[in-house]
């Protein structure tokens, strides 16, 4: 279909304008290749009249260049009118000109001149064919005269007295040599139609491909936002029923729920993870932070998980690690928690050791080696050859057994590629994996490197490999402390005055001490409202809610409030439009705690919420720790005076 359609007469107009941009693209060529025949045959013609020839081959390639040039310039595909035919003239006299040389040649050098004659008629021949490129017009028009000069050289042949023989031999071969050109230049015409068609036909290939990814891409960002909306239903409510229960049965139940629900969400994340390196959208970044402490971070992270399936965590190796480094944290504790999670579904017994092993480089950088190693099955060579492929498990019921999307270890590799490393697996002698991360990072460019605390993502990666196996944790109390936090897979609740108290000590006067907080809760979506209320209720709080932007302007207009939650993603008018009139109406709220509640968390969406004078920053899910430890941190902030950029509760 491609080649049909750059054979149809709408294409004759580019092939025309495109064969004289060729020939515009060879003029150097073409008065080059003059310039030396008149040089080389000007002792057999003399001085004078090779000057004079080559002045008058220069001036019609001025003609040449004036006649065509809208169309050297692109202003226009096709000359009109009088001009038009002047080109078509124009053409035939520059092929013409060049060809004359050829009667002097026969008249001053007899037959020995007519040898020379046809050597530079053949050649103009050939270069006529080669310069008219997908355009019979051009070609008929460049390469006639050549033909018709090389067809009187029988004539001139029988006129210096040659036999009919050889007269006869020369026709046959100029006939031959015309015959050859024209098939020639039709297979060389064939060949540049197929060739342009193929590649019109790619070209759609790549835009019909890129298209199909940046719907599925869209697809895939649409339905995950959507999904993070139940997803925070499922945790809010198995959290508040987890709190309400009456007895151990009730609350292995809750438990249960929150623990599916954290792997539901850690599923999806996989998957749009997964979708954005496909379409090439994943990013790494290059800040300082503490390797030591991220490294320290992460075991402490997985040894409770580890503990509670009777394994050991060890890490070997530390004293090495240097304490500022550059890179990005967030990916490299992303890698390291998946092939501890990895490790951890495999192990029955035995250990899980993280080996490092880092030196210092002769340009300011380190190489990083960390080896982790599990005391599992190891693997066959066919699991070995499909470790890393998408969507596959490597054994039958595999994720029938301990869940996941076989994303995990696909993602880590194409995450460690683009940070420049390199991810490999092995068996180890004694059996049990190996899988080793080679990194090489920057010197740290400040003095002082601060490593991000434990964020969502590491606690969800902690619950989906705790959700595979039956819980037998006890309740989890009221007030946890930071590392029971950290290691629940299910929402835990923080005391209630914890939170509200903050507030009430910075924000109101001595009249309004132990009023209860105010808060709005903007959202689109009628479960993500109940689900704040959920977790917002047990604190006392006089909760508002409004459905979109303009009806939480409204509200604003008239009541004020101590925090304001506000989701990004609205119809109508979105959050950050909503933060911004609300920061320069100047009313009773222009100043009060906005955090933002969306989906979209890649960084220039941060940085578009802090443009527009947001807070703080909750990703979705949401669920009650991270509601809560973002109400304390603005708080804190509130209390501190500092208010200088958007933070997110999942750090």
């Amino acid at each position: 279909m491609a080649i049909a359609k750059a054979e149809t007469p709408a294409a004759a107009p580019d092939s025309w304008a495109g064969a004289i941009r060729q020939r515009r693209k060879a003029l150097l060529q073409r008065l080059g290749m003059a310039s030396a025949s008149a040089l080389v045959f000007s002792p057999l013609l003399g001085w004078s009249l090779s000057a004079a020839w080559v002045l008058g081959y220069f001036a019609v390639q001025i003609v040449d260049l004036w006649i065509f040039g809208p169309v050297n310039d692109g202003k226009t595909e096709r000359l009109r009118g009088v001009r038009r035919f002047a080109g078509y003239a124009v053409l035939a006299a520059n092929a013409g000109y060049f060809g004359s040389l050829a009667i002097p040649l026969w008249l001053a050098g007899g037959a020995m001149g007519g040898i020379c004659a046809s050597m530079l008629l053949s050649a103009g021949a050939i270069y006529s064919m080669i310069n008219a490129p997908r355009s019979k017009s051009v070609l008929v028009l460049t390469v006639t005269p050549q033909f018709l000069y090389l067809a009187s050289m029988p004539f001139f042949m029988a006129a210096y007295g040659a036999s009919p023989a050889f007269v006869t031999a020369a026709a046959v071969a100029v006939g031959v040599f015309i015959t050859y050109c024209l098939s020639t230049w039709q297979r060389m015409n064939q060949a540049r139609i197929a060739e342009s068609a193929a590649r019109i036909e790619a070209e759609e290939k790549r835009a019909d491909a890129e298209r199909i990814m940046e719907g599925r891409s869209a697809f895939l960002a649409a339905v995950g936002h959507d999904l993070r909306t139940p997803i925070s239903a499922i945790l809010t409510g198995s959290a508040e029923l987890e709190r309400g229960a009456s007895d151990g049965a009730a609350r292995a139940q809750a438990r249960l729920i929150s623990d599916a629900g954290f792997m539901m969400k850690a599923l999806l994340d996989d998957l749009l993870d997964h979708a954005k390196l496909e379409a090439g959208h994943m990013t790494v970044e290059a800040v300082d932070f503490d390797l030591r402490d991220l490294l320290n971070q992460s075991a402490r992270l997985w040894r409770g998980p580890a503990r509670a399936k009777g394994l050991k965590l060890r890490l070997e190796g530390a004293a090495t690690v240097p304490s500022a480094v550059r890179g990005d944290p967030m990916r490299l504790r992303q890698v390291l928690n998946n092939l501890i999670s990895n490790a951890m579904k495999f192990t029955e017994e035995g250990s899980i050791t993280l080996r490092l092993n880092v030196w210092p480089e002769d340009t300011g950088g380190h190489a990083l080696l960390i080896d982790v190693v599990d005391t599992g099955p190891g693997m066959t060579d066919d699991q070995m050859a499909r470790l890393f492929t998408p969507f596959d498990q490597t054994a039958d019921g595999v994720s029938a057994r301990h869940g996941g999307t076989g994303l995990g270890l696909s993602i880590s590799r194409h995450l460690v590629d683009l940070m420049g490393g390199r991810l490999t697996a092995r068996n180890g002698i004694d059996r049990g994996a190996i899988f080793t991360l080679s990194l090489r990072l920057e010197a740290a460019e400040s003095k002082t490197a601060v490593t991000p605390t434990f964020d969502q993502e590491s606690r969800d990666a902690v619950a989906r490999a705790l959700s595979t196996r039956p819980s037998t944790r006890p309740a989890a109390p009221a007030t946890p402390g930071p590392a029971a936090q950290a290691l629940t897979a299910g929402p835990v609740e923080p005391d209630p005055a914890a939170v509200a108290s903050p507030l009430s000590d910075d924000h109101v006067g001595d009249e309004d001490e132990g009023r209860a907080m105010r808060v709005l809760v903007v959202d689109d979506h009628d479960i993500n409202r109940r689900a704040i209320q959920l977790i917002l209720q047990p604190l006392g709080c006089d909760i508002d809610t409004a459905a979109d932007g303009l009806a939480a302007l409204k509200i604003c207009e008239t009541a004020s409030f101590d925090l304001i939650f506000m989701d990004v993603r609205m119809p109508e008018l979105d959050g950050r439009e909503t933060t911004r009139r609300i920061r320069a109406g100047g009313g009773p709220n222009a100043h009060v705690p906005v955090i933002a509640v969306t989906a979209d968390t890649a960084p220039e969406d941060i940085a578009a919420c802090t443009a527009a004078g947001m807070t703080y920053f909750v990703p979705k899910p949401i669920t009650p720790p991270m509601l809560l430890g973002a109400i304390n941190q603005v708080m804190a902030m509130a209390q501190s005076g500092d208010e200088s950029g958007i933070e997110t509760a999942a750090a």
